[in-house]
């Protein structure tokens, strides 16, 4: 369950500084990465120097890649990461119940997306649907992609024109993905790094935020440890983005988030709107238009409060 002062910093809300794009995705162990404009910013809330251009540098480096992670749902995962996180978040369940209701059927599909995007680099939908040669088009394409990043061939390459783009992981990291063979290691990695990430929390906690059955994830649990981050004593204020893990990383976030205000950041239809963070506790939410933000605080918020962290949003921009 979240508690909001040691939740704060095993987030790294606090701002630890000296932290590159790579390392605060290594420490958070992995970062939702749906919504691109606030996966960017989630990395400014844990940085007071990092700029937008070094967290794309730090993709285009390949550092960092954006892929199908916990939960099937796209993340930013550290390359180094990829064995271990692949072996226990990918699946093709869903892919291929997505590509029948889309009518993309045959036992040739693997081998078709894998032709279709090998050696080309980063390709948009609309390429792969002229590649694909009237085989797959619209989401049938994104459920073909999906399915080779199952096998350890595809991820998401940087957008090109506003679109997102799918990669041959060859092209991408020199080679395909090849999963930790040894899932017990993988399971250990993986608590010990949602552990140091999400002090305080609990197996159940961790199924939540990874997917894993809560009996693999008790599994996981009992064969991590991790130690709780040291207090911070200085208060923290912080506009988190839609999406951010300080909201996606735990099962409840009745600690966090009045019941009386959970509709005003979840309304529904997968919307999740950015908050405000005030030592941890959601007192707010807000939104921009470019580098303009307005606040609609749950009650009274301090004159001055969020200046700085409004500023800080134009510095990233």
């Amino acid at each position: 369950m979240i508690s909001s002062v040691r939740s704060v910093e095993a987030q790294l809300l606090h701002r630890p500084p000296g932290l590159g794009a790579g390392e605060i995705v290594r420490r958070l162990t992995a970062m939702q990465a749906q919504d691109i404009p606030s996966a960017l910013l989630a990395f400014r809330a844990r940085s007071a120097t990092l700029t937008r251009a070094a967290v794309e540098d730090s993709w285009h480096a390949r550092e960092i890649v954006r892929t199908w992670g916990p939960r099937g749902a796209l993340h930013f995962v550290h390359a180094d990461d990829l064995p271990w996180m692949h072996t226990l978040t990918s699946s093709a369940t869903t892919a291929l119940r997505r590509l029948g209701e889309e009518g993309v059927t045959g036992d040739d599909l693997l081998a078709l997306i894998a032709g279709a995007l090998e050696g080309q680099g980063p390709l948009t939908k609309a390429d792969l649907e002229e590649r694909l040669a009237g085989r797959a088009r619209g989401q049938g394409v994104v459920h073909l992609v999906a399915l080779a990043a199952h096998h350890g061939l595809a991820v998401l390459g940087p957008p090109r024109a506003g679109k997102p783009t799918y990669v041959h992981t060859a092209d991408w990291l020199g080679a395909p993905i090849v999963p930790e063979p040894d899932r017990e290691r993988a399971l250990r990695e993986l608590a010990t790094r949602y552990r140091a990430a999400h002090h305080p929390a609990a197996p159940e906690d961790l199924a939540a935020w990874s997917g894993l059955a809560l009996g693999e994830s008790r599994t996981a649990w009992a064969l991590s440890s991790a130690q709780p981050p040291p207090p911070q004593e200085a208060p923290v204020v912080r506009l988190a983005p839609a999406f951010d893990e300080y909201l996606m990383g735990w099962r409840s976030r009745d600690p966090i988030l009045p019941a009386e205000h959970a509709r005003k950041v979840f309304p529904g239809g997968g919307i999740l709107r950015p908050v405000v963070l005030v030592d941890g506790t959601i007192k707010g939410t807000w939104g921009r238009k470019g580098a303009n933000v307005t606040v609609q605080p749950f009650g009274e918020l301090p004159e001055g409060l969020l200046d700085d962290e409004i500023a800080d949003i134009r510095r990233f921009l």
